[in-house]
This record gives C-alpha cells, structure tokens and sequence, in this order.
C-alpha cells in the first residue's frame, strides 16, 4: 500500500443547513441526489464540525483561518486585507485595507440593495472611483467577483481601528464611520474614509452607466459599502507551518485572498466564477492535475452559500446535484492521495444567513478507518467515526493521516 503524500482539500461554502418543509424536513444536502459523494462517503470516516466551536456563529474568513489552523485571535486583523490579497494587490506597511460591495442607495443614502441586484460585473465603477486622492491618502479601488471590490487606503498616519460603514442590512442607511479607540490615527482614517464615500458617491451615483441602470429598471452599483478593515500582519506561510507545498482553487476574491494570505500559489480555472453558473468539473480536473505538483491543493465552491444567503433553498440544492455529478471524477483518485470534503459554517435558506450548526467533514483514503456512514449529510454524518470537530482539529488529522504528525512526549 502506497504512503498518502498528497491532499485534496475541498470546501462547499455554507453547504450545511437547516430542516426545510417543503422538502418533508429535509436540508437542501439531505434532499439532493448525491450518488458520487455518497460512494465517497462510504470510502471515508466522517463527522460534523464547527469551525470556530460550538455556539459560535462564524464569517467565511475566520472559518478558512481557523480551519487551517491560523487561530483569529492572532492573525485576523480584518477581512480586508485577506479581500485584497486575492485581487493582487501588494499591502505595504501602514496600508489598510477593506472589503466592499457595490450597492445600491437612494439620495438619504438608505441601502435599497447591498450588492446591486446581484451585479455581476463591477470593472467599470471600479475604475471611476480608482486612484481617488484624500488629504493625501491614496485609495485604490480594485474589482472582485461580481458585486464585490477590494480597497486599499494608502498614506500615513492610518489605523484599521475603526467602524464599518456597511451596516449589513438592508433597509437601514449608511453608517457613518467612526473610530473604535481615542488615538488620532483612528480618528484620521474615520474622517478619510468618510469623505471618500462622499466623493464616490457623487462620482458613481453621476455615471452615464448607472443613468442607464436606472432607465431600464435595473438597480445602480452608486455606493461602495466598506467593511472588514485590518492591516497585514506578520504570520509564517502554509508551507512554512506544514512543510506542504500548496495552491489554492478558487473562484472568489475571499478564497483566493485565503490562499494568498497564507502564501499558496493561485491557480486560475476557466469558467470557475464563484456563481452557481461556475465550471465545478473543470476545478474539480484541475485539482486532480495540480496533485502532480503540490503537496496540498485547497479547492473552494463557493455558490452553495450565496443560493442560501437569497433563500434560494431549490437553487443551492440543484447547485449540490451539479457539483455531485462534477464529483464523480474524485471517486478514484490515486491511492497517496487524502481527500478531505467539508464546509467552512452552514447557511440557512430560512434565515437567509449563517448559522452555527455543524458541517459535514470527511477524511477518504485506504489509510482511515471506514465508519458505515454510506450517506453524504449532516444527519448520516452525526453517525460518523470522526464525531463532532472544531476547525483546530482539522490540520492535525490531516497531518496524523499522512505520517507528518509531531510525536508528544517519548
């Protein structure tokens, strides 16, 4: 039997969820038809998890950090800067960075639309609102996926310590910025950011796109919503803290800014667009191809958590079926190779929103000890071998598997 020197690591964003009456009390998981991932689980020892712990009701970002065992407490300063780092833009010292929608307000500035009507493309008002000068802070403005952009505040005399401007609700008006400690550097930024969302809203909201947006009944992209502000922080590489050479699959500027955070090499994918239209099956063949030369290959799908945010509880269930279907490329994957499926948190189609209830995990090689779990859910897992995790755990079994493990005491 071969040694497992290689690990293929996936994770369906927000694929748990919660009982739904249409589908007899079912989740979305338990009524999909997953025949693939069902064969997978019963080659696995299985389990839920809770990313961040039980009770605990976590973002994607602190999840994938603590999931790959980069504790929040010590390296999250901010979604921001993970945002940016998936978009390439190099932080430099004192930057700060944040995460931003496009969204759509009227004159009071009270958020109609927090993403636009689901905007797919952002390129355009990017770019108007790029380069923007404020008492002599540089802010760069660069598109993400879809609705989303990342910003970088660039100039001295700058603090991350301070409030969102995005209230994350719809229906409640812009929030105004204010500093979060007493020092002048926080107080200096808040006053920045702030007359940043001035001049880009008179800038975005004068667009001749966006004129057009309005004629033809289609919501306008006229505000940049910030939030997650945070500075980079000094941490060691992925490869430095296993010993794994790595790469990251994604389609997301979130997951692809996971990966370069923690210094994976990005792989792009034609078609892969973090939407339920993406390309699974050619990520899914490219991350069989990228085993040849990593040691470890983080692949992430994104659309099961954005169905679920709209409460599109039929969408993120066909969208399941179509990345089962993609799966059945994984049922066969060379014996030195662990694969590892999981989610980073649930997302509720009810609540239209995260959740802190548990996620399916399972470990599929010739090197675990099966369970008779046969069926790819959140309640045929709550049977599993592997019983309930937290996200600390998950690293150090995938070391144990593959022999890297450190040894405690004689």
């Amino acid at each position: 039997m071969s040694i497992v020197n290689k690990v293929l690591f996936i994770v369906f964003d927000g694929l748990g969820d919660r009982p739904i009456k249409e589908y007899g009390y079912k989740t979305p998981l338990e009524a999909a038809h997953t025949p693939n991932l069902d064969i997978i689980a019963s080659k696995s020892i299985c389990g839920l998890s809770n990313a961040l712990g039980r009770g605990i009701r976590p973002g994607s970002d602190v999840s994938h950090l603590a999931i790959f065992g980069y504790p929040m407490d010590k390296y999250y300063t901010g979604r921001g800067p993970i945002e940016v780092a998936g978009l390439g833009i190099k932080l430099q010292h004192g930057d700060v960075a944040f995460r931003g929608n496009f969204g759509t307000v009227d004159s009071e500035w009270n958020i109609l639309d927090r993403r636009a009507g689901r905007i797919r493309v952002v390129d355009e008002f990017a770019a108007a609102i790029d380069g923007l000068s404020i008492d002599e802070v540089q802010i760069i403005v660069k598109p993400g996926t879809a609705h989303r952009a990342g910003v970088v505040f660039r100039g001295k005399g700058l603090s991350a310590n301070v409030t969102d401007a995005d209230p994350h609700e719809e229906g409640k008006p812009v929030s105004v910025v204010t500093p979060k400690d007493s020092t002048d550097e926080a107080a200096f930024t808040a006053s920045v950011i702030n007359k940043f969302m001035k001049e880009s809203y008179e800038i975005l909201n004068n667009l001749e796109v966006n004129k057009n947006r309005s004629k033809s009944g289609a919501l306008p992209a006229n505000f940049l919503l910030l939030r997650g502000a945070g500075m980079y922080p000094t941490m060691p590489t992925f490869e430095e803290k296993y010993g794994l050479r790595a790469c990251c699959i994604a389609g997301g500027g979130l997951y692809k800014g996971i990966g370069a955070f923690l210094g994976m090499d990005l792989i792009s994918v034609e078609g892969a667009n973090a939407l339920p239209d993406s390309n699974i099956l050619n990520k899914f063949v490219t991350a069989r191809k990228a085993l040849e030369e990593y040691d470890f290959v983080f692949t992430h799908v994104k659309a099961t958590d954005s169905l679920a945010e709209d409460g599109n509880a039929e969408g993120k269930k066909a969208f399941i079926e179509k990345c089962d279907e993609a799966a059945e490329i994984l049922r066969d994957l060379p014996n030195n190779v662990l694969l590892v499926i999981t989610a980073d948190h649930s997302t509720a189609c009810e609540l239209k929103a995260h959740t802190a209830d548990p996620v399916p995990i399972l470990f599929c090689s010739h090197h675990v000890r099966v369970d008779n779990v046969s069926v790819f859910s959140e309640s045929a897992f709550a049977n599993g071998g592997l019983g309930r995790m937290v996200g600390a755990d998950v690293m150090p079994e995938i070391l144990n598997i593959i022999g890297k493990l450190h040894l405690v005491g004689a």
